[in-house]
């Protein structure tokens, strides 16, 4: 039974492995530079004192027609230098705006009010949003603008993390298969999820879904605003698999960080559809089989566990081929005990206490 188990759960995660490659795999037109619209970037920090100054470092850099980019901070009641940080660094730069979280919009806290403040105050066509403890690409803003046709309201992009130990590489390769997953999904009109530190849309969406203050309040703001647009049933949402288009973050610094994030973004995915849960749970009985490996051991169930390993390493090669980050897959047999463990243990912990702790804030 252990085996017929393991081996049905295997088929289902081989699958739903090709279909997601296969929704990457999905290319779309761009505009020529010339034709980019007027884009607002918005950052909010709280407390970054210690990362914000690199994050604007990048954001100067950023490569867009003249007169067509402004780029908004947001102070989130810092109690640390951050605004200090901001003011001084854009002082003699005009594409460069402070504002401080001052006014409360309807029922939202936290982030997701920081960034409604700016985008009432935003100029651009298309809203771009990051997070002050990452950085981006110089081509990052002219690239996501650039897939915006007529019928597409938002794009997403990829988010890396920085790679220089075993516990920050298994890190960066959870990122980069959760985000090959959930654009796979998209790219079938299938949306599952999305990452806020790079992500961008058009603010008449924004607008027509009633902006975040029109939305039930999640610890995952994005997941929210993918589902209203995705809801309206009349725009695209793309994920193009673009290098172009990617953004830096840092990686957790210990476990106790590491399992408040994860925590967070399965607390936000419990408002996922029925195909979420179905992906998710076909994966966690896959990855329950291998801890229960030792228990049931028999040659045919040590075989369905090494092809779930070249599934794995398969799909994650191709990712990182298209991203030019081969060199990271050094750290995939660390990232699959980490992925085994917490794929199996994370529901436990959201059923057992829903709370997040979150830049200082409860939720």
């Amino acid at each position: 039974m252990f085996e017929l188990i393991f081996l049905i759960a295997m088929c289902g995660y081989f699958l739903q492995t090709v279909w997601f490659i296969l929704g990457l795999q999905k290319k779309y037109p761009n505009k020529f530079v010339e034709q980019l619209p007027n884009a607002t970037v918005i950052v909010a920090a709280r407390n970054e004192e210690n990362n914000v100054l690199p994050c604007m470092e990048a954001l100067n850099k950023l490569e867009y027609p003249d007169g067509k980019l402004e780029i908004i901070l947001v102070d989130d009641k810092s109690t640390d230098r951050t605004g200090e940080i901001i003011s001084s660094f854009i002082g003699d730069k005009p594409k460069f705006k402070k504002i401080i979280t001052k006014k409360e919009i309807g029922h939202l806290k936290g982030k997701t009010n920081a960034i409604a403040n700016a985008i009432e105050q935003a100029k651009g066509e298309i809203i771009l949003t990051t997070d002050a403890d990452c950085m981006v690409s110089p081509t990052w803003a002219k690239t996501l603008a650039s897939y915006f046709k007529e019928d597409v309201a938002m794009v997403n992009g990829f988010t890396i993390q920085n790679a220089g130990t075993q516990f920050a590489g298994m890190q960066h390769l959870d990122f980069v298969y959760l985000l090959s997953v959930a654009a796979g999904t998209i790219n079938f009109e299938k949306p599952l999820s999305c990452i806020g530190n790079n992500m961008s849309y058009r603010k008449s969406a924004y607008d027509e879904v009633g902006g975040y203050e029109n939305l039930p309040f999640s610890v995952t703001e994005d997941f929210n605003l993918l589902f209203a647009i995705h809801n309206l049933k009349k725009y695209k949402i793309i994920y193009p698999l673009d290098r172009n288009g990617l953004v830096t973050t840092l990686p957790c610094p210990d476990f106790s960080n590491l399992y408040r994030q994860k925590k967070r973004w399965a607390v936000g995915g419990l408002k996922a559809p029925f195909l979420g849960f179905f992906i998710m749970g076909n994966g966690w009985i896959a990855h329950l089989a291998i801890l229960l490996l030792p228990f049931f051991f028999t040659s045919a169930a040590l075989s369905l566990f090494f092809f779930k390993l070249i599934i794995d390493f398969l799909f994650l090669f191709f990712v990182l081929n298209e991203l030019k980050l081969i060199s990271t897959l050094k750290y995939f047999f660390i990232f699959e005990i980490y992925f085994i463990f917490y794929v199996v243990l994370l529901p436990f912990a959201v059923l057992l206490n829903r709370k997040v702790l979150w830049k200082g804030r409860e939720y």
